[in-house]
């Protein structure tokens, strides 16, 4: 099953809960603001949440993962790219939101890694490193149900903006 709730005021990201209908265990990918409201609705539905996975670092998709995991303790996992997007407030493009964002404690994950709920290793997501977007940028892949988590790699119509700090529009269109 998977959920996608809306979160933040300033720049509306999308949080996807990914979880095992048999189980009720899953991933959430992308903390962007709201943390407290995610756990929530995780906790009203009596999902268990393994990870929380990132699709890049930017504060749109980061600002709530601190609240959630103070309320719901779980790993917190991205690319191997990642900790310049995740100590630096500049790269990770917080400054311009108001209140700066550092996430510590974060796992990192190679190129072409499976990510498999224990309670049920048959559902795992293979990430795909997409960078263009930021350098840290991958999406989420998982053949046998037919999806994948994009993060800001693709738009409708179109494709994440490339302007930032480690944006490359020659490695995004790759």
């Amino acid at each position: 099953m998977i959920e996608c709730v809306t979160v933040g005021d300033m720049i509306p990201t999308h949080s996807y809960f990914y979880i095992d209908d048999a189980s009720k265990h899953g991933f959430l990918i992308d903390a962007g603001a709201e943390g407290v409201r995610l756990a929530a609705h995780a906790a009203e539905r009596g999902w268990t949440i393994e990870r929380l996975l990132l699709t890049h670092c930017h504060f749109d998709h980061i600002g709530g993962v601190d609240d959630f995991r103070a309320r719901i303790p779980c790993p917190v996992c991205a690319a191997a790219e990642s900790p310049r997007y995740c100590s630096d407030p500049n790269w990770n493009l917080s400054t311009w939101g108001g209140a700066p964002v550092t996430l510590a404690d974060v796992e990192t994950f190679a190129d072409g890694a499976h990510i498999a709920l224990a309670a049920n290793p048959a559902m795992s997501l293979e990430v795909r490193y997409t960078p263009g977007h930021t350098t840290d940028s991958c999406i989420f892949y998982n053949a046998h149900d037919g999806i994948a988590f994009v993060g800001d790699t693709i738009f409708f119509a179109s494709v994440g903006r490339t302007d930032f700090p480690g944006g490359d529009t020659a490695a995004l269109w790759e």
